[in-house]
């Protein structure tokens, strides 16, 4: 029997490339790397190709966007989300990710293995909306081609590799939750240049004056991966859709009508919105269950990360 044929393209998908280490746990495997080099690395990788890795701190969310194209109650069936692996690895190396990533069930059948040599350039050859990684160069270089892109941060606590059979099962209806921060993220850095640049009074007098004058907010690296999340919810009933959106941002009134103005005239749902006026997010970020948490801010992903994946995006002022 013939292999099935793959389609040409992605159509409508939403694509997502995303490095091995944000996928699986490879921390011991890197520091074979840091440590004794590639010789020792390659040594380590192929001894141990039929040992599957364990979940990388992206590997749930992954497992619940695979499992959106399997929703029936949505659309004519098509393919919504296609991961694409990105990875340093040879093919030689590689071959115990993919081994993994069979190990796991998981319906990724795209890679491109660059050898060592820096997988961004591959990320708009396959037309992603969203690149996760662990190198925060090829993150910042993603950003700079007009790709939404974030650096996989590790969680806070330094426990020991999860065993790749330990890790507890997604229940089969359980929404994917994604949370965005606003400035910066799914909109440009304007409004906080302002804010660095003249204090928060000012800030909160332009933002009011540009919404009074109906000026929305210009988008940010995030806006057309938001605007495709948006899609796919529009295929599924508004309260039985399989992802929910959080915007959660240290703005506050009256910096939030130009917010909620400029996603009105962008015409893309957001599900829950929280205006902390600088609170700490983690805590809601918790209760909201988020899967992932994109923030340009280091000190708000600090914080997100011992609650919840976290995902930097050095994009902004505060980033340059």
């Amino acid at each position: 029997m013939s292999a099935p044929t793959l389609p040409a393209d992605f159509g409508d998908a939403l694509v997502i490339a995303i490095s091995s280490r944000a996928l699986f746990d490879m921390r011991a495997s890197h520091a074979v790397f840091e440590n004794d080099g590639l010789d020792a690395y390659s040594k380590y990788q192929i001894a141990r190709e039929t040992e599957p890795l364990g979940p990388g701190v992206a590997f749930p969310m992954v497992e619940k966007f695979l499992r959106l194209n399997n929703a029936g109650d949505g659309g004519d069936g098509a393919q919504k989300v296609e991961i694409v692996l990105l990875s340093r690895n040879s093919a030689d190396t590689g071959l115990r990710i993919f081994k993994s990533i069979e190990h796991n069930g998981l319906d990724i059948t795209r890679a491109a293995f660059t050898g060592g040599q820096s997988p961004y350039r591959h990320v708009k050859s396959f037309g992603a909306h969203l690149f996760l990684s662990a190198d925060p160069a090829d993150v910042r270089r993603a950003l700079e081609s007009g790709v939404a892109a974030a650096t996989v941060l590790p969680p806070r606590d330094e426990s020991p590799p999860p065993d790749a059979d330990s890790q507890p099962a997604v229940a089969a209806d359980a929404p994917l939750k994604i949370a965005f921060d606003g400035d910066a993220v799914l909109f440009s850095d304007e409004a906080e240049q302002v804010f660095r640049a003249r204090g928060k009074d000012a800030f909160n007098a332009a933002e009011k004056e540009k919404a009074r004058a109906g000026r929305i907010l210009p988008g940010g690296p995030f806006k057309n991966l938001l605007a495709a999340l948006h899609t796919i919810q529009r295929a599924y009933p508004a309260d039985a859709s399989p992802i929910r959106t959080a915007l959660i941002t240290a703005r506050s009134a009256p910096a939030h009508e130009r917010v909620i103005k400029t996603l009105r005239a962008w015409d893309i749902r957001i599900d829950e919105s929280y205006f902390l006026g600088g609170m700490e997010k983690g805590e809601f970020l918790r209760a909201f269950g988020a899967d992932i948490f994109f923030d340009d801010h280091i000190k708000h992903c600090e914080s997100a990360r011992e609650h919840v994946p976290t995902g930097h995006v050095p994009h902004g002022i505060i980033n340059a």
